[in-house]
């Protein structure tokens, strides 16, 4: 079969490799229809994740159609579907307690093992959700927009909530979009002019242009000195992490939604004083991956202006390796493999 491979970083090569074969047990054959680049991947080519063994195949948003099916598999063959890249043990604490989001020997497609840039995939039948009519264009979108899902719902926010999102990337904007949908009282705020024009125009958010003044002074005119009721940060930076903390109105709540590699550091007195509740937000779970594909059915997820950019399995070497210097205009990038 082809595929792209990321032989080491900034060389990401289209080779030919053998296919899967037949499935296990519990398993099944997946023909890749399409791949969801995420700001992982670009990392993974530029030679900026911490834990990651070339080479490697990426792609972890992804769609396609079951061509053969293991035993004990209560799949169809022809069946489209929406792949949960989250393999996880189902053994460890976190598994039983029916967190397979945070599974202690998690395993994610395309990162700790090879992933779908490429024509097969062998995964586990747990981690294929049917798509239910959804085309396997806006399925392969579903797992990039359930981290926000996810994190919205481990906020714990109350519909009116007075919410500020930081950072109008990818996770980000599907962040704020499930914000939205929960009834929460929005803001956005980023440092690119661009992307908050982006958040404006074409998804109706009201924001906060961080290029133009201190992100304290911007989060009390906002406010009127308050702060907000819930803080979610999706920047993956950590300067903006740890001033997020001061973001927070007495008696609310930061979701750290993005991972930075750095210890965080903050003042415990204003931690205290707020009695702020501090919650990391890891990958997403089945209800979240339902919910994201609900809300693409009834239109309230607005696809056709997140993904940006389009390319094919054989173009994707020469494409990703140029998005991932020319930011400009883009949101999301789909590859069409099948």
């Amino acid at each position: 079969m082809k595929a792209v491979v990321c032989r080491s970083p900034g060389e990401l090569v289209l080779e030919d490799r053998p296919a899967p074969g037949a499935p296990p047990a519990g398993w099944a054959l997946v023909a890749v229809s399409h791949v969801g680049i995420c700001g992982t991947d670009y990392h993974i080519f530029e030679g900026k994740h911490p834990f990651l063994a070339y080479p490697r195949i990426m792609g972890h948003e992804v769609s396609g159609t079951v061509i053969e099916v293991g035993e004990d598999v209560d799949l169809a063959v022809g069946e489209a579907v929406i792949v949960n890249p989250y393999l996880a043990c189902g053994k460890c604490i976190a598994c039983r307690q029916g967190k397979p989001n945070c599974c202690v020997r998690i395993e994610v497609l395309g990162v700790h093992r090879d992933g779908a840039m490429c024509e097969q995939i062998l995964v586990p039948a747990q981690n294929l959700y049917p798509a239910n009519g959804l085309s396997l264009a806006d399925a392969a979108a579903v797992e990039f927009l359930a981290i926000g899902a996810h994190a919205v719902r481990r906020s714990l926010a109350d519909p009116g909530a007075r919410t500020l999102v930081i950072g109008a990337g990818p996770i980000g904007l599907g962040t704020a979009l499930f914000a939205r949908i929960a009834g929460l009282d929005l803001m956005l705020l980023d440092m690119s002019a661009e992307r908050l024009g982006f958040a404006e125009s074409e998804l109706g958010f009201a924001t906060l242009d961080g290029s133009r003044g201190a992100a304290a002074d911007l989060v009390r005119e906002a406010t009127g000195g308050d702060g907000f009721d819930v803080v979610f940060d999706a920047t993956g930076n950590t300067r903006s992490v740890q001033s997020a903390f001061a973001h927070v109105a007495h008696g609310g709540a930061l979701v750290l939604v993005s991972v930075v590699k750095d210890d965080i550091a903050f003042s415990d007195p204003e931690f205290h004083k707020r009695e702020m509740m501090l919650i990391g937000s890891r990958n997403a779970l089945r209800a979240d991956f339902d919910h994201v594909a609900a809300s693409i059915r009834n239109g309230a997820l607005p696809l056709a202006k997140l993904v940006t950019h389009r390319t094919t399995l054989g173009e994707t070497p020469h494409d990703l390796a140029r998005w991932a210097h020319e930011k400009s205009g883009l949101i999301k990038a789909v590859i069409q493999v099948g």
